[in-house]
């Protein structure tokens, strides 16, 4: 007899009618040794990528101190709570970001380079070229080990055509998440639609005419998944009890704010980024329902890899709930006027707030012996330094979580100037599992992020 019994598969799940609800960690998926407690497997680890556009004011962005015990400044403060499980970084560079003799466009470029460290080819027609990003670099490697093998997502719809910037593709500007040279993967931006995709079961056919089904009796997810919860629930020990029904109600609380989205009236924005029907009409809401998405999809284990844009590369959204009527990308060409900057520095930390409200949520999610920020590596930042210089070195960099115990946070890493930011991505593929010989201009792994 084999000295371990395992009571419940993380592949577990429950069905109904178009749903298939993947289960959170509980205990009764370890295996347990017969004579005593209980072994905890490791848990999967997860990567993330979040993209903000025009650079940020780096003077409130950048820590003074390097090490432990840094302050944090005003752009960052909103991370004071989840402080001890981020790394700042300072001195990362996209080279592939600067013209190299390909003349302006340099939000397109700083877009498509973000995850690639790719020269984009400057072309407004269907022969577009970048390179593979570091998020599919990772699924191609590791992606057959969830249903979703990656998700993308974002909170501005872009177009794969036409000419966005100076003579580049409106594919470079709306999308970072590259599965070849040549295909930018699209983003989804409907929150609604991201979340019956997630508990989807299904062909697409089947899944679109269950979802009609669903609709018109007006019934939630849960309801048509809840005998099989019943069951479950009478089958599990009292702390798995809890978790479950807490997993559950997460889910109902999540539809209940999708719904509300989905009856809001079509919200005011600017003409170059309308936003789909059935979106928030509050862009803080869109955010964090994206940020809900992606820890749905880690928690459940329905895919381990994801990409967020807060908005397209050149993003001109003002932002009238901050008292900021002017658009942000004219704001980024602030030549050096203090209104404008501090304009831009509020801009910057309403992004980072939306950046905590998704690691507290991860952090608050138990996942193993510890947490899912533990067992995550969330790299966030942009593909400029400053919006007015449009500058590629010293890229605003933060990396959230512990990868697994791989990651040592809670300090700002000052490195040396001109080292490539893909060398950061060689460290995290290598702590992911997934390690490869190169990714755009990596010249090696990046030192420093554990101790």
């Amino acid at each position: 007899m084999s000295p371990f019994t395992t009571n419940l598969s993380r592949r577990n799940v429950l069905r109904g009618l178009g749903v298939s609800m993947a289960l959170p960690f509980m205990e009764s998926m370890t295996s347990r040794p017969l004579l005593g407690a209980s072994a905890l497997p490791a848990p999967p680890k997860r990567m993330a990528f979040i993209f903000v556009p025009n650079g940020v004011n780096l003077a409130d962005w950048t820590p003074q101190q390097t090490g432990y015990g840094f302050d944090l400044p005003s752009i960052l403060q909103p991370l004071a709570q989840v402080q001890d499980d981020l790394l700042v970084i300072s001195g990362l560079t996209h080279d592939k970001g600067r013209a190299n003799g390909d003349g302006p466009g340099d939000h397109a470029r700083s877009a498509s380079v973000f995850l690639t460290g790719a020269q984009p080819r400057k072309t407004d027609g269907a022969n577009i070229r970048s390179g593979v990003s570091v998020d599919q670099a990772a699924a191609q490697a590791a992606g057959h080990l969830t249903r979703l093998r990656s998700l993308e997502l974002g909170c501005e719809p872009g177009r794969s055509a036409g000419n966005c910037d100076s003579g580049y593709s409106c594919a470079y500007s709306s999308s970072i998440s590259w599965g070849s040279s040549s295909t930018p993967n699209g983003k989804e931006t409907n929150p609604k639609l991201v979340f019956e995709r997630l508990f989807s079961n299904g062909k697409q056919q089947e899944t679109d005419k269950n979802k009609l089904r669903r609709e018109a009796l007006k019934k939630s997810i849960l309801d048509f998944v809840s005998d099989d919860a019943k069951r479950l629930q009478a089958s599990l020990g009292r702390n798995d009890q809890r978790k479950l029904d807490e997993y559950l109600t997460g889910v109902r609380e999540i539809e209940r704010r999708l719904d509300h989205a989905s009856n809001d009236p079509a919200p005011i924005v600017d003409l170059d980024y309308p936003v789909p029907e059935g979106t928030p009409k509050d862009y803080g809401e869109h955010i964090r329902l994206m940020c809900d998405m992606m820890v749905l999809g880690f928690q459940t284990d329905t895919t381990r890899i994801a990409t967020c844009m807060f908005a397209n590369a050149g993003s001109n959204r003002s932002y009238q709930n901050l008292d900021i009527p002017n658009g942000h990308h004219a704001l980024s060409h602030h030549r050096g006027d203090d209104e404008k900057l501090t304009k831009i520095s509020k801009i910057n930390q309403f992004h980072v707030a939306q950046l905590a409200y998704l690691l507290k949520k991860m952090k608050a999610t138990p996942d193993g012996h510890g947490n899912l920020l533990d067992n995550s590596m969330v790299c966030y930042g942009s593909g400029l330094s400053d919006g007015d210089r449009h500058n590629n070195e010293n890229l605003p960099v933060l990396l959230a979580g512990h990868g697994g115990g791989t990651i040592t946070p809670g300090r700002h890493l000052r490195i040396p100037t001109e080292t490539p930011m893909c060398n950061l991505f060689m460290s995290m593929l290598d702590r992911f599992g997934t390690p490869i010989d190169y990714i755009g201009d990596s010249t090696g792994r990046l030192s420093g992020l554990d101790i």
